[in-house]
């Protein structure tokens, strides 16, 4: 997991890239804590034959391949602000686009510690196999592409202690801008699989616009689990984006369904995907097993990427709605704090994008405001035509008539001898 220290613990960047524990491969016979590769380099098709297998239960657990019936996310873009994506690796040729790079630090592309949880996240979400055919990583809408938005160094970056001593206003608007700049550049979804302690009223801002240009955001949730019961209510401590209004907050599950220990347990959390060994492309072109909030992140990011191609039009809360209402291995009474509403299902939530494409209201401001739930400035009033201008002009007229009237009429009673 990618951490902020070396500030005060409220400018804490406390949980960057969040919400990946990095469980680096495992293979079999093999169990290296800090990171262990899923097999050889990317041209071994043997192996990404295998990796492609490993990865059909995390498909199966979403409900994917029936999804794909309808749409793999041809025309929709996703903004992935994270560490940068290497567009060169065989899973995700032809289907990145780089953006700008806002950390401020001069790390090159080419560095092997340049966008390794960055392309980890792009390859579950538009990964199309190491030659677009059975073999290799498939992401969750193969047809869509990345917008690569760079907004945090990995922690191996030679230039990542420069980037930890940052003030946190330079780290916050940082983010801001990757959401800006997603939103102004066409993305559709935003993915970020990172984590801040506290909230900014700069994110806040640039999260609002994105709200009103109907792009949908996802975030992980995070991986302070073991954690639980921190919190002034009992919880895991929250994590921001993902506790923003608007934002959908994804928590972590195994292979069985089981909540990851690791994934927050707190009310932010919505929805839950698979986040436990699940297999990605790295930036080095080699097959990896990721864990943590993050791979959840992004698989979601993935579904409503399928969602907003078969419709694009559909309102950021209605494909909440969509993801919400349609999971699997829902918790009894309907949510609970680890699962949300429960495991995503793709199939499920876009027969109900369908439905509830049909049944979506019109907006105004007022519905934005309680969408959002958010505190925003009053409707501005509007300039009026001259319709209004001559009623009030007519009825100012008449309020002159019968206020001289009544003086007259007192002015006759005053002289009017007792």
């Amino acid at each position: 997991m990618l951490t902020r220290r070396g500030l005060a613990p409220l400018a804490l960047l406390a949980l960057l890239a969040a919400c990946c524990l990095v469980w680096l491969a495992v293979l079999p016979g093999t169990a290296r804590a800090a990171g262990q590769q899923a097999g050889a380099p990317a041209s071994g098709a043997v192996v990404a034959d295998s990796i492609r297998d490993s990865q059909q239960w995390v498909l199966d657990m979403l409900n994917v391949p029936a999804a794909w019936a309808r749409t793999e996310g041809a025309g929709v873009t996703v903004a992935v602000i994270d560490s940068g994506v290497n567009p060169d690796v065989s899973d995700l040729t032809g289907s990145v686009i780089t953006g700008p790079d806002y950390t401020g630090v001069t790390t090159p592309p080419s560095s092997p510690d340049w966008g390794v949880h960055g392309t980890w996240m792009a390859s579950l979400i538009v990964g199309h196999g190491d030659d677009g055919g059975g073999s290799g990583i498939i992401g969750i809408a193969p047809d869509a592409r990345v917008l690569s938005i760079r907004v945090i160094p990995d922690r191996a970056d030679p230039h990542y202690d420069q980037y930890e001593h940052e003030q946190e206003n330079r780290i916050q608007q940082s983010l801001a801008n990757g959401i800006n700049y997603a939103v102004t550049h066409g993305a559709k979804v935003i993915s970020m699989s990172i984590g801040y302690s506290e909230p900014s009223a700069t994110v806040r801002s640039a999260l609002q616009q994105a709200y009103d240009h109907g792009v949908v955001v996802v975030a992980s949730a995070g991986n302070s689990g073991d954690q639980s019961g921190s919190g002034d209510d009992g919880e895991a401590p929250v994590s921001f984006p993902a506790n923003y209004p608007g934002v959908i907050s994804v928590g972590a599950v195994d292979s069985t369904g089981a909540v990851a220990a690791f994934s927050s347990d707190n009310v932010s959390v919505q929805v839950a995907a698979p986040g436990v060994s699940v297999p990605a492309q790295g930036r080095d072109g080699e097959y990896w097993w990721v864990s943590g909030t993050s791979p959840a992140c992004a698989l979601v990011a993935g579904v409503a990427a399928l969602i907003k191609s078969m419709y694009p039009g559909l309102a950021p809360e209605l494909v909440v709605s969509a993801l919400t209402s349609t999971t699997t291995d829902r918790p009894a009474g309907g949510y609970d704090s680890e699962l949300g509403f429960g495991v995503v299902d793709a199939a499920a939530a876009l027969a109900k994008a369908g439905q509830l494409t049909h049944d979506q209201p019109v907006k105004t401001g007022v519905a934005a405001a309680a969408r959002f739930h958010g505190q925003l400035p009053a409707e501005p009033v509007r300039p009026r035509g001259p319709g209004p201008l001559v009623l009030f002009a007519l009825l100012a007229l008449a309020s002159l008539i019968l206020a001289a009237g009544a003086g007259t009429r007192l002015a006759a009673l005053r002289r009017t001898p007792p």
